[in-house]
């Protein structure tokens, strides 16, 4: 909270609403039958002390009320021919001490308004590990005249209205029961207790303000001097007292009942399934409203968050290891060294594009027009395909393109429509993507409607040292991301 930005404020003397209070300077001109031009203080009983006119009391009024107001008295004894003018100079500048738990306690000047934010912004702040935010006095003649709550400001924006006076001290008093709150909360933070009586698992869920789904709660600390663990649920933590330093996590440890599934393709019903958590596939299936004519209920698949995921730990360990390898190679002439550098380079550029790649997280479930039957987790995306009759060639080729299924054309008829391969093709590394979702080596298979091939690029064996780990990356890559990637 204080970092300069209270400091950095003054009090606005500007505003109508200013009210005047002993101190303030006053200017004061009279012109016309009588002459008067002085800048005048308001003593401590409040008044203006004006020659010939005698006092004016002005304390406690607005300053767009001064002008009447001396107006008014001036013209009770001036009646013929006389003009005011009537403005704030300046109010009262005061000397405030700064003491207790403040980073920099001292005497600071500033303005009889400014606020006490910025006094204690003036000494540095709060001492975080000591200084209490909830208990700041005011002092004044050695009497308390006011006790803050600096939590008030921060979580309600009440501002203290206290006017300081010159010798005034501002008392920042030691930290009371102090708990820290991190997990699934508004904000990780340590919270103060502004009482021992309110030191509660209540209090602090007031104070944090836990997220909606948060179960169960987690609290470590000391009691008697000896290490203290406990776990509650959210109901039972709401009682239970609180001792300074105790470090409490907010958890969702409670499974909810209901996950949520998505549907995309060839529909014409919702898109989005909330479904008891023990729903399978068949079961959500029968409630899927489709395009009879252009559904591809023969070739459902499923994109899984949780397998994305591991297909992504997979590949990111096989990437670091691979550049690990590349980068302790071991040379045993100068030319040899210089060959490994340049190879090192390639793989890391590599690898560097390869991390960018993201799985699809793809399961299949249809095979010869079979749907499995499996249980279904909070994020499933069943993708239900369009009926397709193109086919996709793509990778390693001169063109690649999308061209129309035809039942007599070859793996090589359509290969050849897209230019033939290129010289950095491994012909022997074909890759057929079925609309399921199914990856197929292309010697296994024959093309259907709705494939999409995918011609993998060829490592040169002979001049790459990590030819053979490389090319097994770039098929583990184009299985989980249906890309063909080079080196």
């Amino acid at each position: 909270m204080f970092e300069g930005r209270f400091a950095s404020t003054f009090s606005d003397m500007t505003s109508f609403d200013y009210i005047l209070a002993p101190g303030d300077r006053v200017v004061v001109r009279i012109w016309g039958a009588r002459r008067f031009d002085d800048v005048l203080v308001v003593d401590q009983q409040g008044n203006l002390f004006l020659p010939e006119v005698g006092p004016i009391h002005v304390a406690g009024l607005r300053q767009g009320s001064l002008l009447t107001t001396v107006k008014q008295a001036i013209g009770r004894v001036f009646t013929d021919n006389v003009h005011v003018y009537v403005n704030l100079q300046s109010a009262q500048p005061v000397a405030v001490y700064v003491t207790g738990f403040v980073n920099s306690p001292g005497r600071y000047a500033g303005g009889s308004l400014d606020s006490i934010m910025s006094f204690i912004d003036r000494a540095g702040g709060i001492d975080p590990a000591r200084g209490s935010y909830r208990h700041v006095e005011v002092i004044r003649n050695k009497k308390v005249v006011e006790k803050l709550d600096l939590y008030r400001f921060a979580l309600e924006g009440t501002v203290p209205t206290i006017r300081l006076k010159n010798g005034d001290v501002i008392l920042v008093k030691e930290k009371g029961i102090s708990v820290s709150a991190y997990g699934l909360v508004r904000e990780q933070a340590t919270y103060e207790f502004s009482k021992p009586s309110v030191a509660k698992g209540g209090g602090l869920i007031e104070l944090s303000t836990p997220e909606r789904n948060v179960s169960h709660v987690s609290v470590t600390g000391t009691r008697n001097q000896s290490p203290f663990n406990r776990y509650f649920s959210i109901e039972e933590f709401k009682s239970f007292g609180l001792a300074d330093g105790d470090i409490v996590e907010f958890v969702a440890d409670k499974p909810g009942e209901t996950i949520m599934a998505t549907v995309q393709g060839a529909i014409t019903g919702a898109s989005r399934y909330p479904i008891h958590k023990t729903t399978k596939l068949r079961d959500l299936l029968r409630q899927i409203e489709v395009e009879p004519e252009l559904a591809a209920t023969n070739a459902i698949y499923l994109r899984r968050k949780s397998v994305a995921r591991d297909q992504k730990v997979v590949l990111q360990d096989s990437l670091r290891r691979l550049e690990q390898t590349a980068l302790t190679a071991t040379s045993n002439t100068s030319e040899e060294a210089q060959i490994r550098v340049k190879e090192a380079e390639l793989i890391q550029d590599f690898v560097r594009r390869a991390a960018q790649l993201e799985p699809d997280g793809v399961v299949v479930i249809s095979r010869r027009g079979q749907v499995s039957d499996l249980w279904l987790e909070n994020g499933d995306e069943i993708v239900i395909p369009q009926k397709s009759n193109v086919i996709q060639i793509t990778g390693e080729v001169m063109l690649p393109k999308t061209v129309a299924y035809e039942p007599l054309m070859t793996l090589d008829d359509y290969l050849a429509l897209a230019g033939g391969v290129t010289a950095r093709a491994n012909d022997k590394q074909i890759l057929v993507a079925k609309q399921n979702g199914e990856i197929m080596v292309s010697s296994s298979c024959s093309i259907e409607p709705g494939d999409r091939i995918l011609v993998l690029p060829k490592t040169d064996s002979k001049g790459l040292l990590l030819a053979k780990d490389v090319m097994q990356i770039i098929y583990q890559i184009a299985v989980a991301t249906k890309i063909a990637i080079d080196i």
